[in-house]
């Protein structure tokens, strides 16, 4: 409980106490000296006038004491200064005050919010309260927004004399909404449905704020909460969402067919790059082989020959060959390996028996 409500209650109980005192001892009086006699009785008694001292003292006491709260500031308007008022506000605290003379006015100093939105349970005023302005295009729009502020505590006494508790009502409200309908006829309506609406903002902030620092108030800032278009725009611009959307849905689906071609093409690039690697290195390898194979007969040329015999399967045992063709292995080799050669056992290498009309000598 704060000081003043204290005196305050403080001095209604002195008064109870006085007047019921004062009933109940003109009853018992009364009674016993009659009603005549009742009133005289109780001037002559001492105690109704210390009731009244200390009632009159915690009434005077009441008036003077003023206890101000830390979100609040104290307008003094006074009978004995020359303006009519204090030219410095109370600030939080106990503060002192003429009694009978002079009269407080308290304002809030904390941040407050107004709000105008076309819901009547989110809009101050619990009605529809949405700004209605119209585009540099002639479209309309209704613009949902809050402002935030406060008072000033040193222009308190301005705000006092130029709107007392009117200044919501009478001025915050009408200069945003008349700033709110002046900057939305410097955009389009396509210009308030896209990102510009940050620049219609900022402009109705720094023209805001400056309105109220004149009038002592501060401004945190201004939010545009919503912003409703006419049922026609809204539709046109569904219409136009719908044809994007279906464009781009195609062009994915190109992307991704083209996705498809092109990876589909690089894979067969790559199988192809291989085979042509597999080829090339299997020519190598071939050359490879040729160029020591090459080599091997320069330096030993029955090489060939024993190559010839070792790819002559084991179970040949007679061989027929041209009567002009030379031998592979000479007798004397043959005679020399006891038929062990290169040949199975009793093996012979015979001439072949010319053909008929070759003209060849036979066997």
């Amino acid at each position: 409980m704060t000081p003043d409500r204290l005196t305050q209650l403080l001095t209604i109980i002195g008064w109870a106490i006085l007047i019921g005192y004062v009933l109940v001892f003109l009853v018992w009086a009364a009674r016993r000296e009659g009603v005549t006699r009742a009133p005289f009785m109780l001037i002559r008694q001492r105690t109704p006038y210390i009731l009244l001292a200390a009632t009159l003292g915690m009434s005077l006491l009441n008036s003077s004491l003023v206890f101000v709260l830390p979100e609040q500031i104290g307008v003094v308007v006074s009978m004995v200064s020359a303006d009519g008022y204090r030219d410095r506000p109370f600030r939080s605290g106990i503060r002192w005050k003429l009694p009978l003379v002079e009269q407080v006015h308290f304002y809030p100093i904390s941040w407050q919010t107004y709000t105008m939105a076309a819901k009547a349970d989110e809009a101050t005023r619990q009605r529809n309260d949405s700004v209605e302005a119209r585009t540099s295009d002639g479209q309309v729009v209704k613009i949902d927004c809050s402002v935030i502020f406060q008072i000033d505590w040193e222009q308190a006494v301005r705000v006092h004399i130029d709107w007392q508790d009117r200044y919501i009502e009478d001025f915050i409200r009408p200069v945003t909404r008349g700033l709110v309908r002046a900057q939305v006829s410097q955009f389009t309506v396509d210009e308030v449905n896209s990102s510009k609406r940050l620049d219609l903002e900022k402009g109705i902030n720094d023209k805001l704020q400056a309105e109220l620092i004149d009038k002592g108030f501060s401004m945190d800032r201004l939010i545009l909460r919503d912003v409703a278009f006419s049922p026609e725009y809204a539709a046109a611009v569904e219409r136009k969402q719908s044809v994007l959307q279906s464009a781009i849905e195609k062009q994915h689906e190109a992307d991704a067919i083209r996705n498809l071609a092109q990876g589909q093409a690089d894979q067969v690039r790559a199988m192809a790059s291989a085979d042509a690697d597999a080829i090339r290195l299997k020519a190598q390898a071939q050359a490879d082989g040729l160029e020591r194979i090459a080599r091997a007969l320069a330096q030993n040329d029955r090489l060939l020959q024993y190559a010839y015999i070792e790819k002559i399967a084991p179970n040949v045992k007679v061989m027929l060959a041209p009567n002009n063709a030379n031998f592979l292995l000479t007798l004397p080799d043959l005679a020399a390996g006891g038929g062990g050669g290169a040949g199975a056992p009793g093996t012979s290498v015979l001439p072949a028996v010319p053909a008929p009309g070759t003209g060849a000598a036979g066997p």
